[in-house]
């Protein structure tokens, strides 16, 4: 008994899932074979998904006798021959949906990700694990076809749905040949070419063929002889610490950086630890922090070339083809006053906090133009004077004070001084997140001083503080970290509620 060929196809938006569709419906038709198609979009949880699903009978209607096949119009779970997917957790859907079967089905789908906002968004690492993906693939699929499909599009100048639709057609699943596919393609009449590369890319494909090439670029990482004295345990996080502090401000504070380091490793040298956590854990989040986003540091990162050369390739410009690229910002009363002296960012706060909702209005800058650029660049000519800005001169104290209690409890308990380094992972972002990362530190910084002037530390002190850093990265309304610090919750912020009147229409 003949079956149809089913196939499910789930791509994001911007990926061509829907051309997909179309050359396999194309495909088939030139063949004679009866063909059939529906597509169900998704929630916009990423950039939108969609699945497409196609089923073919593989007997051309020409020796069918005028008979007609009844096709399906939704997929079976375990009831699928082919299931292709343009990203890693997008198959994760299909595999945990049951349409993905050990006796049948073979999947095709590219192993790269495009993070979810919930990952983007986690107050720590929040990226799913693609290894349980992976485990599951090839667990349960009769056969997997798993590579980074985006790098060979990205390598071929072409979208990644032409590199899928290669995978697909090697799978051996469709009722038709290589050639019949190719045909498809250029009969859409849309950048054949490209597609027919892209095409060949995901055929021809061989295990290493889709390995990213790492630029060589031997001056990017500094060398000097304070780093090269430095142990190989955290020479290289201290080194990528060192340029990154750098390029934010410039040599001399990145000597400053390497100073705090060098004070912490000192201490550590005296606890006999070979692998130095705490120095190490020290130095990564030191050097982030170190360098906050300020105005000046979006700005300066918005109007670099190769920030432009990115958004060029993202959106497949080619050369001398112009790209307009628009800006949405929305600096608030600490962004505009961060950028003052001390003295006149407090007297700023005071007159203009009452007015604080209203000031923040939303900035759609065209930095494609010459005026938008000249706005970013004028922006980040500002970093000589950063020095003298109250943001940086808060933050510097801040740091001293994290770093004081690190070299504090280094001395007497390196465990604890360890999980305090690593609760400078709690000051991140911009805005909103990150007044709380400070708060939330400064709260933990405070309880382990109240508990080293009463008593010694110990093994409950350490706990506290982890669970205490867990919480704060949990729960960014501050009640899981009040819970385990023994303090009042914090009170509700009050959000003010706008009514706008519609405008009449015309």
């Amino acid at each position: 008994m003949t079956r149809s060929v089913c196939v499910l196809i789930a791509a994001m938006g911007g990926e061509g899932g829907g051309v997909l569709a179309d050359w396999l419906i194309d495909a088939a038709t030139q063949k004679g074979l009866p063909v059939q198609s529906t597509s169900v979009p998704g929630v916009a949880q990423r950039t939108g998904a969609t699945t497409y699903y196609v089923e073919i009978y593989p007997v051309p209607r020409t020796e069918l006798g005028g008979r007609e096949p009844v096709l399906s119009l939704t997929p079976t779970p375990g009831g699928l021959d082919l299931v292709a997917a343009s990203e890693l957790v997008e198959a994760g859907r299909a595999i945990q949906t049951g349409y993905v079967g050990r006796l049948r089905t073979v999947l095709c789908a590219s192993t790269h990700r495009e993070f979810a906002v919930s990952e983007k968004s986690a107050m720590s690492d929040g990226r799913y694990d693609s290894t349980r993906v992976l485990q599951a693939a090839h667990a349960m699929a009769k056969q997997s076809v798993l590579f980074d499909m985006r790098v060979l599009a990205q390598r071929n100048g072409t979208v990644i749905n032409t590199v899928l639709f290669g995978a697909m057609a090697r799978s051996g699943q469709l009722p038709f040949d290589r050639a019949a596919c190719e045909d498809a393609i250029r009969r859409s009449g849309k950048a054949v070419e490209a597609s027919l590369r892209g095409f060949a890319a995901g055929y021809e494909w061989t295990p290493g063929a889709d390995a990213p090439v790492l630029a060589k670029d031997p001056g990017q990482m500094p060398t000097s002889a304070r780093l090269e004295a430095l142990p190989e345990a955290i020479r290289s996080v201290v080194a990528a610490g060192v340029a990154h502090t750098a390029d934010f401000q410039d040599a001399r504070y990145a000597k400053l950086y390497l100073d705090r380091v060098e004070h912490v490793l000192k201490l550590e040298r005296a606890a006999g630890d070979p692998q130095f956590p705490v120095t190490r854990e020290t130095s990564r989040y030191l050097a982030l922090w170190m360098a906050f986003e300020d105005v000046i540091r979006v700005a300066d990162l918005k109007s670099r070339r190769e920030r432009i050369d990115h958004v060029r390739q993202e959106v497949g410009a080619k050369a001398g083809e112009p790209v307009q690229m628009t800006e949405f910002l929305k600096p608030g009363l600490d962004e505009i006053c961060s950028v003052l002296p001390p003295r006149l960012s407090a007297w700023a706060r005071r007159r203009l906090a009452p007015r604080a909702h209203a000031l923040q209005k939303g900035i759609h800058l065209r930095s494609h133009t010459v005026l938008g650029f000249m706005t970013l660049v004028a922006l980040r000519s500002l970093r000589p004077l950063r020095r003298r800005m109250s943001r940086f001169l808060a933050e510097q104290e801040l740091i001293e004070r994290w770093l004081c209690v690190v070299r504090d409890t280094l001395a007497r308990d390196p465990e604890l001084a360890h999980e305090i380094a690593l609760a400078g992972n709690l000051v991140k972002g911009y805005g909103e997140t990150s007044e709380r990362g400070h708060r939330n530190l400064m709260a933990i910084l405070e309880d382990v001083e109240r508990t080293m002037a009463t008593q010694s530390t110990d093994f409950a002190t350490v706990g506290r503080v982890r669970k205490a850093r867990k919480a704060a990265l949990e729960d960014p309304e501050g009640r899981a970290l009040a819970s385990a610090l023994g303090l009042p919750p914090p009170q509700p912020v009050a959000q003010p509620i706008r009514f706008v009147r519609r405008r009449p229409a015309g």
